[in-house]
């Protein structure tokens, strides 16, 4: 975790709501204090004009929870390690710790109704982390926070759901549908790498799950596919040589790969029709893979199905 540089000041924020932070005070007042209570951290600068445009929001949000949930202020031309250590590439950025751990964010301005939803998710996550708090909800609605999670995933709202798997990890460490969740968010972001490296650190009785093996299957076929940037040549191929299959498969692995779910699918949806029975019906046997791996409730797995069976039965 970071640290602080020189010698360490403690407590200076303590019983603060809102409040700023320096690289020598970070590690106590944030990471630690977050263990405790979800903090959001505001990475700004004097000279950036959305930066003041968020900061009434985010402060006006924030004291409306009466301190279930704090504001952290790190300006960053005073304290630019701490902008680098977060991969800060703009402001304002936003990025919401819990547990001592960073779990979402945003860049630029948010409307209020979203920062509220964000602080929502992550009190949440804080009362599953401390089943003691007598705040806490009798029960905690895992099957709803999974609706939401998918929903969001489907959409698009890559920061709603991964807030909400890392609430229903909080909740239950070994919840396989959870975390084959979350390693979704991370390969529909184009982050193969932390999805590989996320899955390593499953526990071992979940990972013979069937939806952790899919994730592994998928994580495995986008090693092997053609890289984004072949994406053009492969194009370029198809439509010189409409008759070439494998250029065909080549490019939907690519795109399914590269998170370009809906035209992987209609891409090998294309193949199959022209040539059902290339290689064995590949193509498919790879469009079952891709709609396992995508989820029932996904737009091109239902939109895919379809047009398979009219393929099938026409």
């Amino acid at each position: 975790m970071i640290l602080g540089k020189g010698k360490k000041q403690s407590g200076t924020n303590e019983g603060k709501t809102i409040f700023d932070v320096t690289i020598d005070t970070f590690e106590n007042d944030v990471l630690k204090a977050s263990l405790n209570t979800p903090i959001l951290i505001d990475f700004w600068a004097p000279w950036c004009g959305p930066c003041k445009q968020l900061m009434p929001v985010l402060e006006k949000v924030v004291s409306s929870y009466g301190g279930k949930i704090k504001l952290a202020k790190v300006d960053i031309d005073s304290n630019p390690e701490l902008a680098q250590a977060f991969q800060v590439q703009s402001v304002p950025t936003v990025i919401a710790v819990a547990g001592g751990q960073p779990v979402t964010g945003f860049q630029g301005a948010q409307p209020e109704s979203q920062i509220k939803s964000i602080c929502d998710q992550l009190i949440q996550m804080g009362r599953g982390a401390n089943p003691e708090n007598t705040q806490a909800p009798q029960e905690f609605d895992a099957e709803a926070y999974h609706e939401k999670a998918e929903s969001a995933l489907n959409e698009g709202d890559l920061p709603t759901a991964q807030a909400l798997y890392a609430a229903l990890l909080q909740n239950d460490d070994k919840d396989a549908k959870a975390f084959a969740g979350l390693l979704k968010v991370f390969m529909k972001a184009g982050q193969a790498d932390q999805a590989r490296s996320l899955y390593e650190t499953a526990p071992p009785e979940i990972k013979g799950d069937k939806a952790l093996k899919s994730i592994k299957d998928t994580l495995e076929m986008m090693e092997n596919a053609p890289s984004k940037d072949e994406q053009d040549a492969l194009r370029k191929k198809v439509e010189k040589q409409p008759d070439n299959h494998q250029a065909h498969y080549d490019l939907s692995m690519s795109l399914f790969a590269n998170g370009q779910e809906d035209e992987a699918v209609e891409e090998m949806l294309s193949l199959f029709a022209k040539k059902r029975d290339w290689e064995d019906e590949k193509a498919k046997k790879q469009l079952l893979k891709f709609f396992e791996s995508l989820g029932d409730t996904h737009s091109a797995t239902i939109k895919g199905r379809k047009k398979l069976s009219s393929i099938l039965f026409s």
